[in-house]
């Protein structure tokens, strides 16, 4: 009988507050692997505490959180292996080259340089960038050290890809190539993508889409079936539709 993987990423029943100012409320998702899931929501919708507890930036929490079917906590060195992420702010050493970047993060994870230099440059020649290997990254674009962090991200194989509004800052080309570049990863490697955002243009047929607001989880589903589930004609009015019905903006 064939066994049948875990998610990529669980969540359940997790909760969590700023001192007394709740800000994530009973929220549970799955993330399958190869799936994009757009986490959709406004400014303080949650998104990027949601991102930090399941990275264990924050960890007073209640519920549950596994990646790939380990416990973020009790099997923290297991869970965390099979994670990648893109913050929202950028990370990079500007004065360091591309392949240094990439090199740093490999001897995080373990590996010697020769292993690490091979890994770098197939993520690299993955996302375009191979001949800017040697390049200091402050004289890159927005859109191309976006690229070079995804490349970081995906060097020691995670099952699950973290990307908090990481198109935030980049000129309309940037976006869209960046968005594409993330569906392609979905497709063509198995990589499961959890993309953070407030931008409905970014979200693609056939993305799963959760939408959270103030906290709260307020839809699941398949971006062409929630327009016809709420009675409306696009995404945008889904999404209108649902912030203003939240009980929580009454």
């Amino acid at each position: 009988m064939k066994e049948i993987a875990a998610p990529a990423l669980e969540v359940q029943q997790l909760s969590f507050s700023y001192a007394a100012r709740p800000a994530l409320d009973d929220v549970s998702l799955s993330v399958a692997g190869g799936e994009f899931t757009v986490l959709l929501g406004p400014n303080g919708a949650g998104k990027t505490t949601l991102f930090s507890l399941i990275t264990r930036l924050y960890d007073r929490r209640r519920g549950e959180i596994r990646i790939g079917g380990f416990d973020v906590r009790r099997q923290a060195v297991q869970a965390h292996a099979r994670i990648g992420v893109v913050f929202q702010q950028p990370t990079l050493d500007l004065d360091l080259s591309v392949m240094q970047n990439l090199a740093y993060h490999g001897a995080l994870h373990g590996m010697g340089w020769r292993e690490a230099k091979r890994r770098a440059e197939a993520q690299l020649e993955r996302v375009g960038l191979l001949e800017q290997r040697r390049t200091r990254v402050r004289r890159l674009s927005g859109g191309q050290r976006r690229r070079v962090e995804i490349a970081r991200g995906l060097m020691h194989n995670p099952r699950l890809l973290l990307l908090d509004e990481p198109t935030v800052g980049l000129d309309i080309a940037s976006r869209r190539e960046l968005v594409e570049h993330a569906h392609r990863l979905c497709a063509d490697e198995g990589v499961a993508v959890l993309w953070a955002t407030h931008l409905i243009d970014e979200v693609h047929p056939g993305d799963r889409v959760i939408v959270l607001h103030r906290g709260r989880l307020l839809a699941n589903e398949r971006a062409e079936k929630l327009p016809s589930r709420l009675g409306v004609d696009s995404l945008d009015a889904a999404f209108d539709q649902l912030v203003n019905e939240d009980p929580e903006c009454r």
